[in-house]
């Protein structure tokens, strides 16, 4: 019998850990839900069928069971004495050796015959919306408690859980654990003693009541029900987890609502009333002390797990993970705490990973990529002893909340690389998710994995991650390297004696560009002195460089640009660039020398990556926000706009956006009436569109802001960019802008590629401007040489004697060439080709 491998039966499986005794606890009356009597009932149909010790077939041993010491296959009588049986034993003399067969040995495998367990109670359906809430049925709560239905069902239909009562057991069903409610103690251990009387007293309020609160809190609703509920999604948590940490099962699925993730501990928010996973999580660390220390607990949601990420940010045993679609804080839930750099605090440092996407529309590649290069590494060196998913299915394809494209097999496949963890201790626990189909196929694709079942195979034609999504990745890693060894390159340590020495390379960059603009061109440093702008003169101080003559009668390029892009082969360990293998790419420059030969003046603006930020202690900080810097370069485009552009004498103005950098143009142009008045001397705005987003136009006051725009404009989109995405393909408005589609991907090569272009338009606007003004026959006076030694034409001798007609529609006589919103009328006079000194606003002669 010691040789016998007799694998764990079912009557091993504990049913419930109610901590007032191990008995298997009756089914609970569904009625003693309600706070009132009158609430719906449950008929027996309805009830859940669950395993018991005392019911179903055991599980027989899977070995032979015949005697260990015999192994000859001989015929012997049944009436063999014991004495016969036993001088078997003795090896017979033969000419032959005997060849004695062992036993088949014990199988090594830790669950060898364990099953998925699986929760799931339709009492948790009752937390609704109130019936007089609920009018038009077209308008149901995302949060619908059809959820947990539709995932059964698709369990139930691909005959993984039993479909009826009187259904046999089979191998390839989940194992049912029975859900029970949360005691007030584990409640307790994550929310306030304040919040779960709140919560409990929701069952006795009166309709009015519930709204009340409902509208004070943050996206809730609530019903007599929701307390029972929510205490019965947190007991089906618990009991879940308990049950894969004592091995009962392998793994485990809950199918609970309502959800939890962004619950507070001192209140509900976001469609969550108590937070189920972190309750589970402190459950089964004070029970299991030795076996349940380090908890991991990965949150794809589409949405940040703020209540997760509060509960656990001084722990320096719970491991918390979070993808999820941030976009600068304005995604809900809203909160700066979603972002990248918000790592932990204390001895919970390092333990508070955000993976925060800058955009929606991210899908299996950008998944993927985060899962191998952040979220393994980081995992398998924490080395759990439990792995949790708070598994919010709303960045599944088809949720429209969620806005993002991740299809069922790529939830197996990363259901697949976590089972990896803990021994395999893994349990799922559903948070949001918000259209029913797409949930249930990736709920479906999640409890076949977890069953041992390979995962799907990914599309075939996979796309690379998107680029933003690769800088999130790399900035998340550089952020977390100094607390994790698998992480690289490391992080820049500014604690390093020779930090306080160091500069920054763009700051070197811009200097060197200056000054070989200056000796080229004689282009001189615009500094912003007189903004009153806090920062905005500090961030962009030897950023902004024009032609001497850019105030003059010429026409006037304005390029506002992202930094030159750097090309290098940096060192694997350390990250650190070595110069000998640097590049720099500067295509803007070629746009530059184009245009001072065909005698446009020029205002180039770098927009930097690190901006000043003023801090109250110490002055300006340097930061790399990006929301500071968009406002910024908004404020600098309006800046120069009102003091260098529009009181001067530019007979055209052509603007050109590369990068991030073209928003803050789109953004004058729409708060700026005067950039699109008929005698407004813009020609038109030229975008180069990589990984930004497409910025429309707006204008309260004005409806034709946007035929304007697109008749103005000539935005170059890269190739993949997902305005091109033919599953979100709809018509392009005139808001947008005249989009163009590249076919390159990167900012320099869409550069390069459509530079011809570029120069054709502003050539054929400059021709058609010169041949209506007549300026073109200024040939009596001869041309005029710059300081590099580049001609240009004179001014007119007489402005006032003809009129300016621009194609876009702009007329005005002598007068209103010289008048300005900004400046006063002025009279009718000549204006002399040679006038010296400055016409700047900042540079004014004193009267």
């Amino acid at each position: 019998m010691d040789d016998e491998d007799f694998p764990m039966g079912e009557d091993s499986i504990i049913i419930s850990t109610e901590p007032n005794g191990d008995h298997a606890p009756e089914t609970v009356i569904p009625s003693k839900i309600f706070g009132n009597s009158k609430g719906p009932l449950l008929s027996k149909q309805e009830q859940l069928p669950f395993h018991s010790p005392s019911k179903g077939p055991m599980l027989q041993p899977n070995v032979h069971r015949s005697n260990p010491g015999s192994h000859r296959m001989t015929k012997s009588p049944s009436s063999w004495s014991d004495k016969m049986n036993a001088s078997r034993l003795t090896p017979a003399q033969h000419s032959s050796p005997q060849v004695r067969v062992p036993p088949k040995p014990r199988s090594t495998l830790v669950y060898p015959t364990s099953k998925t367990g699986l929760v799931y109670d339709p009492r948790m359906r009752f937390h609704a919306e109130l019936p007089d809430m609920n009018i038009n049925p077209d308008d149901i709560h995302p949060e619908d408690p059809r959820r947990i239905h539709s995932i059964f069902e698709e369990l139930k239909q691909a005959g993984l859980v039993a479909s009826s009562t009187s259904e046999e057991d089979k191998e390839d069903h989940c194992w049912r654990i029975a859900a029970r409610f949360a005691t007030r103690p584990e409640i307790l251990l994550i929310h306030t003693e304040e919040h779960y009387d709140l919560v409990e007293s929701f069952q006795n309020m009166t309709s009015d009541e519930l709204k009340f609160e409902a509208e004070r809190l943050d996206s809730i609703y609530l019903n007599n029900s929701t307390y029972e509920c929510a205490k019965l999604a947190a007991g089906g948590a618990i009991e879940a987890c308990k049950a894969v940490v004592q091995g009962a099962v392998r793994n485990a699925i809950a199918i609970i609502r309502p959800p939890g993730h962004h619950a507070e501990s001192d209140q509900p928010s976001g469609f969550c009333i108590f937070n189920n996973v972190p309750i589970a999580t402190r459950v089964c660390q004070n029970a299991y002390p030795e076996t349940c220390r380090k908890v991991l607990i990965l949150d794809w949601d589409v949405h940040h797990g703020n209540g997760i990420q509060h509960a656990f940010y001084d722990d320096p045993n719970v491991l918390y993970i979070s993808l999820h679609v941030f976009k600068d804080g304005t995604f809900y839930p809203n909160l700066p705490d979603g972002n990248l750099d918000y790592c932990g605090e204390g001895r919970g440092e390092g333990k508070n990973v955000n993976i925060p996407w800058a955009e929606h529309g991210m899908g299996d590649s950008e998944y993927l990529y985060a899962f191998q290069q952040v979220v393994m590494p980081i995992a398998t060196e924490f080395n759990p002893d439990l792995v949790i998913i708070s598994a919010g299915f709303d960045a599944a394809e088809g949720d429209l909340l969620g806005g993002c494209f991740v299809t069922p097999a790529c939830y197996g496949h990363m259901t697949h690389m976590l089972m990896s963890l803990a021994k395999g201790k893994l349990v799922v626990c559903l948070e949001g998710g918000y259209n029913l189909r797409s949930i249930a196929r990736s709920a479906l694709a999640v409890t076949k994995v977890l069953m041992l079942e390979p995962p799907d195979r990914l599309r075939d034609d996979l796309p690379a991650p998107k680029d933003s999504a690769v800088y999130i990745v790399e900035n998340v890693k550089r952020q977390h390297s100094k607390y994790w060894k698998s992480l690289y390159p490391k992080h820049l340590d500014k604690t390093d004696p020779g930090y306080q020495d160091a500069y920054r390379f763009h700051e070197i960059i811009r200097e060197w560009q200056s000054q070989r603009l200056a000796a080229e061109h004689s282009m001189v440093p615009l500094p912003p002195l007189q903004i009153n702008k806090a920062g905005l003169a500090q961030t962009f101080e030897h950023n902004i460089i024009a032609t001497p003559k850019f105030m003059e009668q010429y026409p006037l390029l304005v390029i506002f640009h992202d930094p030159p892009s750097l090309q290098d082969h940096s060192d694997p360990m350390s990250g650190r660039r070595e110069l000998h293998n640097t590049w720099l790419t500067d295509v803007t420059k070629r746009y530059i020398d184009w245009a001072i030969k065909n005698d446009f003046q020029v205002i180039d603006v770098n927009i930097p990556r690190v901006v000043a930020v003023e801090d109250p202690n110490i002055g300006f900080t340097k930061s790399d926000n990006s929301v500071i810097r968009a406002q910024q370069t908004r404020e600098l485009a309006s800046y120069l706009w009102e003091n260098y552009i529009e009181p001067n004498e530019a007979t055209q103005v052509f603007l050109m956006g590369v990068g991030d950098a073209y928003l803050g143009l789109v953004d004058l142009l729409s708060h700026n009436e005067n950039c699109t008045d008929p005698d407004s001397p813009v020609e038109c705005l030229i975008g180069f569109v990589a990984e930004t987003t497409i910025q429309s136009i707006k204008r309260a006051t004005d409806d034709t802001i946007s035929s304007w725009y697109h008749s103005h404009s000539m935005i170059f989109v890269k190739n993949s960019h997902f305005v091109w995405d033919p599953s979100r393909q709809r018509k392009m408005r005139k808001k947008l802008g005249n989009l163009i589609k590249s076919s390159q991907d990167t900012l320099d090569d869409m550069l390069e590629q459509h530079l011809e272009e570029v120069q054709e338009l502003l050539l054929e606007k400059k021709r058609e401007f010169e041949e209506m003004n007549d300026i073109s026959s200024r040939t009596d006076e001869g041309p005029q040489t710059t300081s590099m030694g580049l001609q240009s034409s004179p001014l007119p001798r007489a402005p006032y004697d003809s009129k300016r007609f621009e194609p876009g529609g702009r007329q005005e006589n002598a007068a209103n060439a010289l008048k300005s919103p900004k400046m006063p009328a002025v009279g009718l006079f000549a204006v002399s080709p040679k006038t010296s000194g400055t016409r700047s606003p900042m540079k004014r002669p004193s009267s």
